[in-house]
């Protein structure tokens, strides 16, 4: 993982996903990920957290599974309503028939295993992160997979 000076692009691409993240459904407003994708600076997607289309969310049931059944954060992703930023990213350039391969995602957060897995299928070649995440293994994974990882710093 790099740590570089950001570039007025990077910069630019972070405030959109970190707008991205104030549209999330999750009950934990720490816990608000945007995500943006982008090919040559154009943006071609957006995601956030929040429940899947017709599934209630967290903010209208009014409470969060995860925390009723005491789940720590990295731990467990699929017993949540929400479908992660960077996979609604992804599932939205799918379902528009946007080819993604050989960009760069934006998240306000670092993605976990799961979404590590995803980005390195559907061929991004570039993260740019803000915030950690206790998920070492996706950075061993997306390092492995020799994407281009970098930590964004203010």
């Amino acid at each position: 993982m790099r740590k570089i000076e950001n570039t007025k692009w990077d910069r630019r691409f972070m405030e959109v996903a970190e707008l991205v993240s104030t549209w999330s459904s999750c009950y934990k407003e720490d816990r608000h990920v945007g995500a943006v994708i982008v090919i040559n600076k154009r943006i071609v997607a957006t995601g956030y957290n929040g429940a899947s289309s017709g599934i209630e969310s967290c903010v209208d049931r009014g409470s969060c599974l995860r925390q009723e059944l005491n789940i720590a954060s990295g731990t467990c992703h699929e017993i949540c309503y929400a479908t992660h930023a960077e996979q609604n990213a992804i599932i939205q350039a799918a379902r528009l028939g946007i080819a993604i391969d050989g960009g760069t995602l934006y998240c306000t957060h670092q993605p976990c295993t799961i979404c590590a897995k995803m980005i390195i299928n559907a061929g991004i070649k570039r993260l740019v992160f803000k915030k950690g995440y206790p998920d070492e293994f996706a950075l061993k994974l997306l390092n492995e997979a020799h994407i281009d990882i970098v930590n964004y710093k203010e």
